[in-house]
């Protein structure tokens, strides 16, 4: 039961007890979350709330901000594996570990909720095996003691549920980017721990959407890859075609997928860029040792 409740865990972070039976999308749960039940609002009152890069994007455009405005007010980092792949989580109320957009009424941003609140009180588990080149997922009921949805009277299958709590197009979104992690974990030492240089491009290519479409259009990324001008221009001015590339960039950073093909002479113009760069860094070094000769003993 401990293994268990630690994979689903790994998928959308889970309170409460897993039922320990797999449920694929045609089994039947019997659950039911509405206004009037004596509950409501119970599970928002004690959050861990993991956001993918969808969720980010749906929150900080209900709420007219940017990503780092929306980061920087309504989350926090944690590290989602040893190795110290970035996560974020929503920032419960000062104080108290109720949710920030809690209200009387219900949610505030109800119809751009994050994908863990869309899918409670089913757990997600995404696995793969060896011999697969592709992950599965399979769901477990999820109850806790405060939560009396699951004696309500209405029964319908996964499949209806997910419908009903808009999972599909936000699994659509999501499945990518979890699938890097999952690889990742599932990789282990063939991946290794990544530098601290592609964590933080992970953190931008994820969380912040504004940082990585300057990173893409920027002069230098442009010289590198061999992009169609049209579908640049695409990714200038459509956020979500930005995140699936930023999901295929990160693919081919972790795991050399080769799905963004460089330009002839990219290597040969970062190799001398580079170059370039480490002369004048000897140069400056050179002229601050000089001056120091130079300047007179006090």
């Amino acid at each position: 039961m401990k293994e268990l409740e630690n994979l689903v865990s790994k998928e959308l972070p889970v309170k409460g007890k897993v039922q320990p039976v797999k449920l694929g999308l045609d089994d039947t749960i019997q659950f039911h979350c509405h206004k009037d039940i004596a509950c409501f609002n119970k599970c928002c009152q004690n959050i861990d709330i993991t956001l993918t890069p969808y969720d980010i994007i749906r929150l900080k455009n209900r709420l007219g901000m940017t990503s780092r405005e929306f980061l920087d007010k309504y989350t926090i980092p944690y590290e989602m594996d040893p190795h110290g792949m970035p996560g974020v989580k929503f920032k419960p109320v000062e104080g108290d570990t109720a949710c920030r957009f809690v209200t009387e009424e219900g949610c505030s941003v109800y119809e751009d909720r994050p994908t863990a609140c869309r899918y409670y009180a089913l757990g997600l588990m995404s696995m793969r095996r060896k011999d697969s080149a592709s992950d599965e997922d399979s769901y477990f009921l999820v109850t806790e003691d405060h939560c009396l949805g699951h004696k309500e009277e209405r029964r319908l299958t996964v499949r209806e549920y997910r419908q009903e709590q808009g999972l599909d197009e936000y699994d659509e979104y999501g499945h990518d980017w979890r699938r890097i992690i999952l690889k990742k974990r599932s990789a282990g030492p063939t991946v290794g721990a990544p530098a601290p240089q592609t964590f933080q491009l992970f953190w931008i290519a994820s969380y912040e959407m504004e940082e990585f479409r300057k990173f893409v259009l920027s002069e230098a990324f442009q010289d590198a890859y061999d992009l169609e001008p049209e579908y640049v221009r695409q990714l200038e001015n459509d956020e979500i075609e930005l995140m699936k590339f930023a999901n295929r960039f990160m693919r081919q950073v972790f795991f050399k997928e080769e799905s963004i093909p460089l330009k002839p002479d990219a290597i040969e113009k970062r190799k001398a860029s580079q170059k370039r760069r480490a002369e004048a860094r000897r140069a400056k070094v050179r002229q601050e040792a000089a001056k120091e000769k130079d300047s007179p003993v006090t």
